[in-house]
Formats: C-alpha cells, sequence, structure tokens
C-alpha cells in the first residue's frame, strides 16, 4: 500500500483550512485516513502551522511520501531537515550532538525570521492606521475651515444687510419733511 502525507481540505468555499494526514494514495481525498498529523490554515498572514514534528518524522522514516504541499510545510516546520540529519548521524557523517546543535540553530533562525515577519506585519498595520488618521484630520481640518468661511459669509452677508437697512431708514428719515409747527 503506498502511503502518502497530504492535505485534506476543510472550511467553507473560499474560505479553506486543512488537515496533515497520512492516508492511503487510493484513498479519496477528503476520504479515509490513516492517522492525523496536524493542521495548515493558509487564510491567516503568516499561515498558521500546528504539526505533530516527531509522528511526521516517523512516518516518513517508513516512506510515507509527501505531496508537494506537504512537502513544502514539513520543510518549513523543519522535518524534513530533521530526517537529513538523522540520515547523517546514521551514516556516522555526524555525532548525535552535531545534528542536535545544527537543527537548534536552524530552529532559533527560522523563528526570528517568523517574529520579524509578524512584528513588520504589526508595525504596517499600525503605520497605516496612522496614516488614515492624518488624512482623516486632514479631511475635517478642510472641512471645518469651509464651514467658519460659510458662517463668516453669512454672516457678512446679515451685517450688509443690516446697514443697508439703517441706511434705507436714515435716508427715509431725512427724506420725510420736517413739519414745524405754525406760530
Amino acid at each position: 500500500m503506498a502511503v502518502k502525507i497530504r492535505l485534506q481540505r476543510h472550511g467553507k468555499k473560499n474560505f479553506a483550512f486543512f488537515h496533515i494526514v497520512v492516508a492511503d494514495s487510493r484513498a479519496p481525498r477528503d476520504g479515509k485516513f490513516i492517522e492525523q498529523l496536524g493542521s495548515y490554515n493558509p487564510n491567516t498572514n503568516p499561515a498558521t502551522i500546528i504539526l505533530n514534528g516527531d509522528k511526521a518524522l516517523a512516518w516518513l522514516n517508513v516512506g510515507a511520501q509527501p505531496t508537494l504541499t506537504a512537502r513544502r510545510i514539513l520543510s518549513y516546520e523543519g522535518v524534513l531537515l530533521r530526517k537529513h540529519l538523522a540520515e547523517g548521524v546514521a551514516k556516522g557523517a555526524l555525532t548525535e550532538a552535531q545534528a542536535d546543535a545544527k537543527f537548534a540553530a536552524w530552529k532559533a533562525q527560522h523563528d526570528e525570521k517568523v517574529a520579524a515577519k509578524k512584528t513588520g506585519l504589526k508595525n504596517d498595520a499600525i503605520a497605516k492606521a496612522k496614516a488614515a488618521k492624518a488624512a482623516e484630520a486632514e479631511v475635517n481640518e478642510a472641512r471645518a475651515k469651509a464651514i467658519a468661511a460659510k458662517k463668516a459669509e453669512a454672516e457678512e452677508a446679515a451685517r450688509k444687510a443690516a446697514e443697508e437697512a439703517a441706511a434705507e431708514a436714515t435716508a427715509e428719515a431725512a427724506a420725510e419733511p420736517v413739519e414745524t409747527p405754525a406760530e
């Protein structure tokens, strides 16, 4: 029986997540499987991968073949590196301590990269929020200036109307003949 490490699709339309499973290669994609090794959620940034590396390594050692996507996930998690180092130890090219040191160094570097990406994404989100807030403040300031200009224009028009009314009243008062009492 040919055994594959592959992804099993779950979730809803346009929002899938996957289980990483060991299954017979003849079984349907979402059908019967032998063992579940973890899960993969590509909807998050960076993608969320939960994997039992020891079980995956055990299946690789007994001949399970990963699919292309599963191979990339296993490589990302360091399972294939651990397998490679274990083969080096078995051949006598490395000692167990050297293999562990190499894997620990790789894992530290990998974790640092992931943390840097998460920090970068968080900083980008903060920068976008600040830019949006600044743009909103600029728009609000422009609106306030426009409202103040309209208000000043309305007050100027009201003042001119009051002056004209006062001038008309003065002109009418001046135009009326003043009657003097006859003696």
